[in-house]
């Protein structure tokens, strides 16, 4: 496919949305009537090592970024947790990282990028030209149009290794404590135990990292690890079941303990295993059973973050819905116009599928959009229409820029008509 063919296709049929690599957990990527799957924009089409300006189309993955340019002293300014992602679909997403707090999302680093609009023209967005749709199209979940190629710089790093740093938190409290006081660092992110009681409600590992220099590296270590060559694979779904409250609780107890062996030391861990975990694990999926799992990640203002994040931790350890995977950070306000983040906690969960999983993610909607929160469109699989709402302030400034485009009612997918987007 080339740039051309992309736009043609864009503007042939309304109901259509861009497809990348398919890891948005709900409905975002699936068009209302057509699906667009750019795979043939995946070139490298320029990179300057002094400035550190890389210019791709959009297909380009993530992946073929770090195994090209990570060798070279290279990183991108913002990963979000898996590698297997597009250009277009980080821009589309605004993803967000580790480093989320210090250096905002992934669309503050964007410098330009081509979009294909639904009447066939092509036009370039920058901060100075096409402003307005520059804004909307970060983070707008692909409904401002195709993105064909994008400008951002990747910053220049002298090893290919993390400095971690571990820390025990003993309660919520202590671990939004400890967020705060480990701000300085480049990366922060704490693994928490949902599952937790009474005093230990909230439990945490504070992970704290940042780019480890030449001189801390041993004699024989190579400055630049490569990524993993190979991934174990999860050959079939998981009995129902497997996870429950029982399963999920000793193995948070392990790993918390495990952690709180580490505490006050620092590792050096490779980019790979530090920042993507689970690309380690072909179709960790199935892990949750044949009925699946649910992604859910919510912001909530600072001001009620602790009590509101109090409330949903004890919920789900009352109901014993747990989630191995449920992170902690601490976010800035995004730029995007329809941007995630905003100054507050961020909580991410993994929920198996079941009529008791799928009520108390009701409730906890409701509670985040009570306390003044949203939820991630790039992770939203149920929300209804009232809690996006809620959450967005900005919807109807996103139209207008669509209705200008002549992208509303064209540019669709089954999230944004569930949610009247």
């Amino acid at each position: 496919m080339t740039a051309a063919s992309a736009a043609r296709l864009t503007a042939a049929a309304p109901g259509v949305v861009a497809r990348g690599l398919g890891r948005a957990y709900g409905d975002a990527a699936i068009g209302r009537d057509r699906t667009l799957a750019p795979a043939g924009l995946d070139r490298l089409q320029g990179f300057d090592p002094d400035t550190g300006l890389l210019r791709a189309e959009a297909a380009v993955s993530l992946d073929d970024i770090l195994t090209t340019f990570v060798p070279r002293g290279f990183f991108p300014p913002v990963v979000p947790g898996t590698r297997f992602v597009t250009v277009g679909g980080m821009i589309a997403s605004d993803v967000h990282g580790k480093n989320q707090h210090n250096d905002g999302t992934f669309g503050e680093h964007v410098e330009a990028f081509t979009l294909a609009l639904p009447d066939g023209r092509t036009v370039r967005c920058a901060r100075d030209q096409n402003t307005d749709l520059f804004h909307a199209t970060i983070g707008g979940m692909g409904l401002t149009g195709t993105i064909l190629d994008a400008s951002f710089r990747l910053r220049r790093v002298d090893t290919g290794w993390i400095r971690q740093t571990t820390s025990v938190a003993n309660n919520l409290s202590d671990a939004i404590g400890l967020l705060s006081r480990t701000s300085g660092a480049t990366y922060t992110v704490a693994w928490i135990d949902v599952l937790a009681r009474g005093a230990a409600l909230g439990r945490s590992l504070i992970l704290e990292g940042g780019h480890a220099a030449r001189d801390e590296l041993g004699p024989r270590q190579a400055p630049f690890p490569p990524a993993r060559a190979g991934r174990v694979s999860v050959p079939f779904d998981m009995p129902s079941g497997l996870l429950n409250a029982k399963t999920v609780s000793a193995f948070n107890a392990l790993y918390y303990r495990k952690g709180a062996l580490r505490a006050g030391q620092t590792s050096l861990v490779p980019w790979d295993s530090y920042f993507f975990p689970l690309d380690g694990i072909a179709r960790w999926n199935r892990i949750y059973g044949p009925r699946g799992f649910v992604q859910h990640q919510c912001v909530i203002p600072e001001e009620r973050a602790e009590a509101v994040l109090s409330i949903i931790l004890e919920r789900l350890s009352q109901t014993g819905t747990g989630s191995f995977l449920a992170v902690l950070k601490r976010l800035r306000a995004g730029t995007g116009l329809m941007s995630f983040p905003m100054d507050g906690l961020t909580l991410a969960l993994d929920i198996p599928v079941s009529e008791r999983g799928l009520a108390l993610l009701a409730e906890i909607d409701g509670l985040v959009s009570e306390a003044g929160g949203r939820l991630y469109l790039a992770k939203d699989a149920c929300q209804s229409r009232e809690t996006f709402e809620a959450g967005y302030p900005n919807i109807a400034a996103f139209h207008e820029v669509r209705r200008d485009a002549g992208a509303l009612g064209h540019m669709s997918s089954k999230q944004s008509e569930r949610l009247g987007l």
